[in-house]
């Protein structure tokens, strides 16, 4: 369902980060990349935006990943998470406001899960502790899925539905003991570390507080990740919503299988950057797709997005271009609408095409588009062969 955002002067967004045991891959990417063109849209619509953004620096899968590398977690994660910065530099994402880590959170997060304690909303399974999602009654709302689909998504994705002494088989962790040669801090909660949902509602109320404008993160979190977190929030505030908006990005493939570490699917943005290949073509590869579908990459996706920035380039280059205030309404237009890059590229195109006349001003329409694309969609035009032109 499609609904218009309504921020005040100051648009707020939360969107899930990385859990950093791996590079950055295109999947990832095309994730971030979708909500910095909202960041984009919500500024040239004259809003301010705080955008905050976590890093899941403890979880199971950094931990596995020391074990199998042997390798310190907090190497590996403070290692990844630089490449992924310098990944998304790279392409321009305007970066959060906020950027905090899960390990930093701890303390929010003991005082959060204590005060659900009080509220009689999180209890002891042995020295672990979980939340009662049957203690918030707009549980589910999220996702809309029914209680079957829940649990089975839940057993594929971290949860424990089947464990002894749960209440209820969909209840999260929230506080996990500390398990044999794994890290744990010493709180009032005991010797341990925060479970996953958690985090983000700590960083989130820390940072943006309740009722913000947006949340987003790819299709894969909407459960458990977004349904538990609003449960959570909602269950400590007595308030809702915990975001106003949930935005997610579709999954990307390749070989025919959404990307994954464990089928090994994986394209990295990395290793594109150290090939040689132009971020920008990236960047124009991976938003000539609709944010919320699932799509595969295609090895001749790159060569078609920088056969296709080529000629915006030369576009922009030509004294005979004219017409690009009226292509830049309309490209507004289509990334108002849902966030429709491939529409504003296919108007781009047009434009580009658009040179059998000359034109006294087309050196000046032509800076006008450049702007705008920089601006709005983060594609630099000002250049050829990496040298930036000077009008």
């Amino acid at each position: 369902m499609v609904r218009p955002t309504t921020p005040g002067d100051t648009a707020r967004m939360y969107v899930c980060g990385i859990t950093p045991y791996d590079a950055t891959h295109l999947g990832h990417a095309f994730t971030y990349l979708t909500f910095d063109i909202v960041q984009r849209v919500w500024r040239d619509a004259g809003h301010q935006v705080h955008y905050v953004q976590n890093v899941t620096d403890i979880d199971d899968p950094l931990l596995e990943r020391a074990v199998s590398l042997g390798e310190d977690w907090r190497e590996i994660a403070l290692r990844e998470t630089e490449l992924f910065r310098s990944d998304m530099t790279a392409l321009k994402v305007i970066p959060p406001d906020d950027y905090v880590g899960a390990v930093e959170s701890i303390p929010s997060i003991v005082d959060i899960i204590h005060d659900l304690k009080r509220t009689g909303a999180v209890y002891a399974v042995d020295d672990d502790w979980y939340f009662d999602v049957q203690q918030s009654p707009r549980f589910g709302e999220i996702s809309g899925l029914d209680s079957q689909e829940m649990v089975a998504l839940s057993a594929e994705r971290g949860g424990d539905p089947d464990r002894p002494g749960k209440r209820h088989p969909l209840d999260p962790l929230m506080w996990l003991a500390q398990r044999p040669d794994e890290p744990a801090w010493d709180t009032t909660l005991g010797h341990g570390r925060p479970g996953w949902h958690i985090e983000c509602v700590a960083i989130a109320l820390d940072t943006i507080g309740m009722g913000f404008d947006l949340q987003g993160g790819g299709r894969d979190l909407i459960f458990p990740h977004h349904e538990m977190g609003a449960a959570h929030a909602a269950s400590l505030t007595r308030t809702w919503p915990f975001a106003r908006h949930y935005v997610h990005a579709g999954m990307v493939g390749y070989d025919g299988h959404k990307m994954s570490k464990s089928r090994g699917n994986l394209v990295f943005v990395s290793a594109l950057l150290r090939s040689g290949v132009d971020p920008d073509a990236l960047r124009v590869a991976l938003l000539s797709h609709r944010y919320r579908e699932d799509w595969e990459w295609m090895d001749g996706d790159l060569d078609a997005a920088t056969y296709r920035l080529a000629q915006w380039r030369e576009a922009v280059l030509s004294r005979a271009t004219t017409g690009a205030s009226a292509a830049i309404e309309h490209m507004r237009q289509r990334l108002a609408d849902d966030l429709d890059t491939p529409g504003a590229f296919a108007i781009l195109d047009s434009w580009a095409r658009a040179r059998s006349r000359a034109d006294d001003d087309g050196e000046r329409d032509g800076a006008q588009m450049s702007a705008f694309a920089n601006a709005l969609l983060g594609i630099d035009l000002d250049r050829t062969n990496g040298h930036r032109v000077v009008h």
